[in-house]
């Protein structure tokens, strides 16, 4: 892990971030420079006590190993998720292919970051996960594209009046197509506020999340509801 931080702590204070990974080096690292950016550090050695923790009080965000023994990292974000925590989480991983990257997104991660990492890069990117955090709880209406019903306060979707049922990550994904209904997004444009990603990033998750969209909103002989913009992106609009 790389150490060079040159992020303010302003941003971070009354913030209580939980560090878990079963290598106490690492995990005395993240936490040293967590707390040094004015974050609030709680520590845990392995899935089964973060699960623990974050049952008994609550965090802010989590920053999560991916490799641990016993309950590994995909296994707690996929258990949070099932019980509705919807606490931002960060996935650290020495695995840096595309499948690894999407399986920890797929889960209900928030974002991924692979070792070795900048602790500057993991600050900027938990300020970002806290700030669409914060602008999600404000969000509180109901759109309508076509035949689709997105209700942001309850984060359900309905297809014809059929609830389809999405994971976190493809619901922030369509919700942000609905917000901007009509206007075609770039790739890079959907890492940035969906994924957080403020900085040029080579991987296709973003095409792999639109067709796992797709497989539920447009199956059967239903319309297509995401268009492709060829050389572009993407756009939502209820026409052909």
């Amino acid at each position: 892990m790389r150490t060079t931080l040159e992020h303010s702590p302003s941003d971070s204070t009354g913030r209580t971030v939980l560090m878990v990974d079963d290598d106490p080096d690492v995990r005395t690292s993240v936490a040293r420079g967590l707390r040094h950016s004015g974050f609030d550090v709680r520590v845990a050695s392995n899935g089964r006590e973060a699960l623990r923790m974050l049952a008994s009080e609550a965090h802010d965000a989590l920053v999560l190993d991916v490799q641990m023994p016993e309950l590994d990292g995909v296994a707690v974000v996929t258990a949070l998720r099932a019980l509705g925590n919807e606490i931002p989480i960060c996935v650290l991983s020495a695995r840096d292919t595309v499948n690894d990257r999407i399986a920890g997104l797929e889960a209900g991660a928030d974002d991924y970051l692979t070792k070795p990492f900048d602790l500057g890069e993991l600050v900027a990117r938990l300020h970002a996960l806290l700030r669409r955090a914060s602008h999600a709880e404000r969000e509180s209406d109901v759109m309508i594209v076509g035949p689709l019903t997105i209700d942001t306060a309850r984060r359900l979707v309905y297809v014809d009046g059929e609830r389809a049922d999405l994971t976190k990550r493809e619901f922030d994904l369509l919700a942000v197509l609905a917000e901007n209904a009509g206007v075609v997004l770039s790739r890079q444009r959907l890492l940035e506020l969906v994924w957080g990603y403020d900085f040029d990033v080579d991987t296709n998750v973003a095409d792999v999340f639109i067709s796992y969209l797709r497989r539920k909103l447009e199956r059967e002989d239903r319309p297509r509801v995401i268009h492709t913009v060829r050389g572009i992106g993407y756009v939502l609009r209820e026409e052909a």
